[in-house]
């Protein structure tokens, strides 16, 4: 079984799951995630490999990180995740990509992100849920992001923060590939 077959079935029994947990029946779920009842059929019977996207308004929906979706199973107290398990949710075949490094529920979901952008790529965002945080910090090149139209540059080295409810976009406008290491914090479901 490959590796994305392995994927499309740990998502679809996290999502029943969570959903179960939640008491969402399919059509609150779609309502909430802005995902549409179909989508959510062919994700719980792992017959579709759903965009990046799609999971992270899911995951947010659920009020579980993504790393929780992908494996719902609770490990230990200390779960140290080998460099090769880290997942990689979206790449582009210029080398653009990103990683999931880790994530918990603290106490709410909490993920750590390795982006690497091309010269000339983007990547955007939809808005998060209100409270969602996000935490930015450029290794090399230089970040163009975009939060609510409003463009800010980042240079190699520099922090940013941001309140990510509004729609927002990860840019290389750059000549050189910019890599930055991104934490996500989404408020608990109410």
């Amino acid at each position: 079984m490959s590796d994305l077959d392995l994927l499309t079935q740990s998502l679809a029994r996290s999502v029943k799951h969570w959903r179960a947990v939640r008491g969402f029946t399919l059509d609150v779920l779609a309502a909430r995630a802005g995902v549409s009842r179909g989508m959510l059929i062919q994700i719980e019977q792992a017959r579709t490999n759903p965009s990046l996207g799609t999971v992270v308004k899911i995951g947010d929906a659920l009020g579980v990180s993504i790393t929780t979706l992908l494996d719902y199973e609770q490990g230990p107290n200390v779960r140290i995740i080998p460099a090769g398990q880290a997942v990689r949710l979206w790449h582009t075949d210029a080398g653009s990509y990103n990683r999931l490094l880790a994530g918990t529920e603290a106490p709410g979901p909490l993920e750590m992100w390795d982006w690497r952008l091309m010269p000339g790529e983007s990547s955007p965002s939809d808005p998060h849920p209100a409270g969602t945080t996000e935490l930015l910090h450029v290794t090399a090149g230089e970040l163009t992001l975009t939060v609510d139209g409003v463009e800010h540059h980042v240079p190699a080295g520099a922090s940013v923060h941001f309140e990510a409810n509004v729609p927002h976009t990860y840019g290389n406008t750059g000549e050189a590939p910019m890599e930055m290491v991104m934490a996500v914090s989404v408020p608990p479901v109410s």
